[in-house]
């Protein structure tokens, strides 16, 4: 394989692709372009009566793109991980160019959990997630959502689903209708800096 670049990640997230490694000591990457693609649609994450219970507590602070490596090494530190060095290395290099970007939760001034993608267009690619705490990753996910519709996306590509993503909202979607609506969506040109973070009482208040 020719060297993988950041303009060439770029690239590939515009045709739909996405890398992955067997796992941490593996130096190769590999291309994905599932038959069934994991989206999260904007307007129907589900805020469970526990999960809105604990965001109105106010326990946890929220922040935009404050620690993403922290957020990118808490996705890694499990005992199975694809987050290889080059991987580590060339999403350092897309966060300092401003396209890749993390939402982190902290708990006073430990983080505990957050979510890192890559920004392209009006399309938010979903790359992992971590939590130390119960529901954490749940808080980053409401809050990403709900501050994603605002700065106006229309697509967040999670690109599989899990059982845990579904209980929230995510959903399967055929890979011709996904390219579908990541061309439409890249027709957008949405800015995740555009708007603050929403409070709690605006993530729990939203129609959405």
């Amino acid at each position: 394989m020719s060297e993988v670049t950041p303009d060439l990640l770029m690239r590939a997230y515009g045709m739909g692709v996405f890398p992955m490694s067997e796992n941490r000591d593996d130096p190769d990457i590999f291309w994905v372009d599932p038959i069934r693609r994991g989206i999260f649609p904007l307007d129907s994450f589900h805020i469970s009566r526990s999960l809105a219970k604990r965001i109105r507590r106010g326990r946890y602070a929220i922040s935009l793109n404050a620690d993403f490596e922290g957020v990118l090494n808490g996705c890694a530190n499990r005992e199975e991980t694809w987050i290889n060095d080059q991987i580590h290395t060339l999403y350092m290099a897309l966060h300092k160019r401003g396209e890749a970007h993390s939402l982190e939760v902290w708990d006073r001034d430990e983080l505990v959990g957050g979510v890192y993608g890559v920004a392209l267009g009006g399309a938010f690619f979903g790359e992992s997630m971590f939590s130390t705490q119960t529901d954490a990753s749940k808080v980053a996910l409401a809050y990403l959502i709900e501050h994603l519709r605002r700065c106006g996306f229309t697509l967040f590509d999670t690109q599989f689903v899990t059982d845990h993503l579904i209980s929230l909202g995510a959903i399967e979607v055929p890979r011709a209708d996904y390219h579908k609506m990541l061309t439409w969506a890249l027709r957008h040109d949405a800015d995740i800096t555009a708007h603050s973070l929403p409070s709690p009482s605006e993530l729990l208040s939203s129609p959405a």
